[in-house]
């Protein structure tokens, strides 16, 4: 049945959280303090910021997952029972766990649970098992639609349901980066640096470049073409029907490292996307549409990660980003006149002119995309505003001191 299709996108700050509501997301998830997998790439949030969340989770009716999906030691557990306490005291929809101890402990005190994908829940008995605990869970990255299909059919048959008593839901990544480990269990960092991934402290060994040698002669080579470790970013939307047909309640964005601006045009992408599918216009022309959209935010390529039977991965041929555009950081806020509908920035670099493209972020505004038709400085109408002067725009949203301005260009320029 096409209803009650979940789409979640990632907050890893509050910029990023109100993008993915203005983006159209029915759920966000976000990391608190250090027991999360994005502990040290992404911005997280403090204890003391949960209610602010789950607050503008109700105000925006949308709902709220914290990741507490680390590998648990011993003096791990005062601090993760005090982070579930916490969720559960402020209204947090519900905690994103792979480790047991979580599990035990979230269910004791009945805070509602999701099974992270590092669970590598990847047939149907273990989904039995860990309905004991959840009523979500994020299947293992590596499935093909196939095996997905399977699952969601046995769910059904054997009338697995979670603690709500309602019948288990599969949740999936949809879009973004995959680790070239096993639902994303890797060790590389932790060998070199002791810096474990497992823990959230990745340091992406992987999206480097290496040299082999030949132990008997000592003969050196370069990997050449591809950063053989570090895959393509996933993308489904060419092939999210077949995705939502096999099943899948709920499409999992990934990204809570990445700024505003990617979590905005990925959420309204697959927003799009879900709705045209739900309405019968999910077509090739959209598709490239979106796809053509999603290109222009951080991405390394994309591939269709094993969802469609392929065994290896598509790996990067560079490092960092291939987006078609990139941003350049211009001015910051300094007031908005609400009557007059007009806000006014400091050009701190570069340049601004009439007809450019911007894009303008803050904790409360979130994402604005706009292109500037008319630019004042000094009160007086201007094709451009150079740096250290004060212009003004007219925007119908409010502008804050704390929002930052930039210019979107070609990334080829």
């Amino acid at each position: 049945m096409k209803k009650n299709i979940e789409l979640m996108s990632p907050a890893g700050s509050y910029e990023a959280l109100r993008a993915a509501i203005k983006g159209g997301c029915n759920s966000v998830y976000f990391g608190v303090e250090q027991l999360n997998m994005r502990a040290r790439s992404s911005n997280n949030f403090t204890l003391t910021d949960l209610n602010c969340i789950a607050q503008i989770g109700k105000e925006h009716k949308i709902k709220t997952y914290l990741t507490l999906n680390t590998v648990l030691y011993d003096h791990d557990i005062a601090l993760m029972k005090s982070i579930v306490n916490e969720a559960r005291a402020a209204g947090i929809t519900a905690v994103i766990a792979s480790d047991h101890a979580v599990m035990n402990y979230a269910k004791k005190i009945g805070m509602p649970i999701h099974i992270s994908t590092q669970a590598n829940v990847s047939n149907i008995d273990t989904v039995e098992f860990y309905a004991n605990f959840a009523d979500v869970i994020v299947l293992a990255r590596e499935l093909s639609l196939k095996q997905v299909a399977e699952i969601s059919r046995e769910i059904k048959r054997r009338n697995i349901t979670g603690p709500a008593g309602n019948l288990i839901d599969l949740e999936i990544f949809a879009h973004g980066a995959l680790c070239m480990a096993v639902s994303g269990k890797c060790y590389l960092s932790l060998h070199t640096n002791y810096a474990s991934a497992n823990r959230g402290a990745c340091l992406q060994n992987c999206r480097r470049s290496y040299v082999v040698t030949d132990k008997e002669e000592g003969f050196e080579f370069e990997v050449d073409n591809e950063y053989i470790m570090s895959a393509k970013d996933l993308c489904t939307i060419d092939f999210l029907d077949k995705i939502l047909d096999a099943g899948v309640r709920v499409l999992k964005i990934e990204g809570r490292g990445r700024a505003a601006d990617y979590v905005y045009t990925t959420t309204l992408c697959y927003r799009e996307a879900i709705n045209s599918y739900l309405d019968g216009s999910y077509t090739p022309t959209k598709i490239k549409l979106w796809k053509e959209e999603l290109a222009t935010v951080y991405n390394r390529g994309f591939w269709d990660g094993y969802y469609l039977g392929r065994k290896m991965g598509e790996w990067c041929d560079e490092t960092g980003s291939k987006s078609s555009k990139r941003k350049i950081y211009l001015a910051k806020g300094v007031k908005y006149f609400d009557r007059a509908k007009v806000a006014e920035f400091l050009c701190e670099s570069y340049s601004l002119a009439v007809n450019d493209e911007i894009i303008i972020t803050g904790p409360t505004t979130g994402y604005l995309q706009m292109k500037v038709e008319e630019l004042w400085v000094n009160d007086k109408p201007v094709d451009k505003a150079e740096k250290g002067e004060t212009f003004t725009l007219v925007i119908s949203e409010k502008i804050r001191p704390s929002d930052k301005l930039y210019k979107l260009v070609s990334a080829e320029k």
